[in-house]
């Protein structure tokens, strides 16, 4: 991935791993534009790193989408890459058999139908650039699911899976597609800001950048913490690891 001289748009972008990324990459000179739903935490992280920008977007909404889209290739006709980071995890009793699915199908839309519609509607932009990517954010439990969290995991595993094919369908043209697959990290996702088994955000986003700056042809960007669930099946530990994961929480 071309570091430097890029125009990024980050979904999610005013807190957790998507601000740290946005900060990461605003660092190394790129103009970097942040998008989300809450005015407020867009204008706190811009206000705390000058010259980045923001827009206002519902990722849930698909008429929100298009046009938004819009917006940003005009506002920024340089835009070249997208980071699809907005997501939402929220934990489910599957056998409570609620009146409705609300919440799954909150997830769903936010998690796997948002990135879908906005690559799509974004994708002509950038592949009028000369260079371009899209990085989806996926995570360790696409492979391995925490079952209290089942739709969360499976928007993951779907998101990880389209991926691949859009970056087969595209891999002869200018845009490179990338996913980056996160561990359990400390953010205000669920209660992983105060738990002490989450790795540091700060540590997180170094080694990915890391990773990034080394391995420029990398496609699947893995911290060392999330290879045990990215790897579980090939290492024929998944069984383990998945009673592991989720034993202390149901047993």
């Amino acid at each position: 991935m071309k570091l430097t001289g890029n125009t990024i748009l980050i979904t999610g972008g005013g807190t957790g791993i998507g601000r740290a990324l946005a900060e990461a990459f605003h660092a190394l000179g790129n103009q970097i534009i942040i998008a989300g739903r809450r005015q407020a935490a867009l204008d706190e992280t811009v206000f705390a790193n000058p010259g980045m920008a923001s827009l206002t977007f519902d990722i849930a909404d698909p008429v929100c989408i298009r046009s938004f889209a819009t917006r940003a290739a005009a506002d920024y006709p340089q835009l070249n890459i997208l980071i699809n980071n907005a997501g939402i995890m929220r934990a489910e009793n599957l056998t409570a058999q609620p009146a409705d699915l609300a919440d799954a199908e909150a997830i769903v839309t936010t998690n796997l139908l948002g990135p879908l519609r906005l690559t799509n509607a974004l994708l002509p932009q950038l592949q009028s650039q000369p260079y371009s990517a899209i990085m989806n954010v996926s995570s360790g439990l696409a492979f391995v699911p925490l079952t209290m969290t089942p739709t969360y995991c499976a928007t993951k595993a779907a998101l990880h899976s389209w991926t691949q094919s859009l970056r087969h369908q595209l891999k002869d043209t200018v845009t490179e597609v990338l996913e980056l697959i996160p561990p359990y990290v400390a953010t205000h996702l669920m209660s992983g800001a105060s738990d002490p088994r989450a790795m540091p955000l700060a540590d997180f986003i170094a080694e990915v950048m890391e990773i990034l700056k080394s391995q420029p042809a990398v496609t699947e960007i893995c911290v060392e913490r999330v290879k045990g669930l990215y790897l579980a099946a090939a290492t024929g530990k998944y069984d383990a690891i998945f009673q592991g994961l989720n034993a202390a929480r149901y047993d």
